[in-house]
């Protein structure tokens, strides 16, 4: 347990940030979930609005620190190429 003024407060703006990380991965799963199941029905106009959607929030994402930059990217690699099939 902290003890010292400064580690206090540094415990208190650790459990804030995980809080806020938590919402933000949580969001960002319910995204990519809702593009994943609009692919599988082959919804293509509301698959690529979902995409347009997810995709700054997963940026947003990672210039946050939630997620890692690369871990970003891919998931934006991966379901813009789920989506990209319905066109081919």
């Amino acid at each position: 347990m902290a003890t010292h003024k400064s580690a206090e407060k540094r415990s208190r703006q650790a459990v804030k940030l995980r809080e806020r990380n938590n919402a933000v991965k949580s969001s960002i799963k319910t995204g990519v979930k809702t593009v994943v199941e609009l692919v599988e029905t082959k919804d293509s106009e509301a698959a690529v609005a979902a995409l347009a959607r997810t995709i700054p929030a997963i940026a947003k994402a990672a210039a946050k620190g939630a997620f890692h930059k690369k871990t970003a990217s891919r998931k934006i690699s991966r379901l813009t190429k789920r989506v990209n099939t319905l066109k081919a």
